[in-house]
């Protein structure tokens, strides 16, 4: 019967709380034997596995909700998350791409692309997908910071400077780091 799912479910919520992983896999394994399309257990149970470092299974179970529902641009950056965090650049990119295409507002997917281009060397993609995170929102200090380390891998010293003082109204900790890492050792 599906309605024991959400019992399932909810048992495995709270165990997760507790820190009782075991048992929530297990509960949501339940929970999706009971309904296998149960898409929002399969995404918890993604979200524990990659809690747990264990991101193959994180990775199939994004996959596998992707299957169910494939136009979700929240499950994408999930499932570009995995792949980062396995250091899939090029994977995570297009799964970034996709979320962002489905919800252009998504500033995470954004963040999490131009990352993966900076690893990846590529750090004009990474400045052009950072600022649309920064401007997505402009008051977060960590697309910025990052921003403003692709403007100065790309030698655009004015650009940085901009970064800084758009920072400086609202986080001077992140300002402060942007500014030690982005002058040379002969100029402090």
């Amino acid at each position: 019967m599906k309605i024991f799912k959400w019992l399932y479910f909810i048992q495995a919520r709270i165990l997760q709380m507790f820190n009782k992983h075991d048992r929530a896999i297990e509960l949501f394994n339940q929970a999706l034997r009971e309904d296998p399309a149960f898409v929002l257990a399969l995404n918890c149970k993604a979200h524990l596995y990659a809690l747990l470092n264990w991101m193959s299974l994180a990775e199939d179970c994004f996959k596998e909700s992707l299957r169910i529902v494939p136009n979700d641009a929240v499950t994408c950056f999930n499932l570009g998350y995995v792949f980062q965090a396995e250091r899939k650049f090029e994977k995570a990119i297009a799964v970034f791409q996709t979320a962002v295409t489905i919800s252009s507002r998504l500033d995470r997917a954004w963040f999490g692309m131009g990352l993966c281009y900076a690893e990846l060397g590529r750090h004009d993609d990474a400045a052009r997908s950072l600022e649309k995170a920064a401007e997505i929102q402009p008051l977060s200090p960590y697309p910025l910071y990052h921003l403003g380390m692709a403007y100065f891998t790309l030698g655009h010293r004015e650009k940085v400077d901009g970064v800084i003082a758009k920072l400086k109204g609202f986080d001077p900790k992140v300002t402060r780091r942007l500014i030690e890492d982005t002058t040379s050792p002969e100029v402090r």
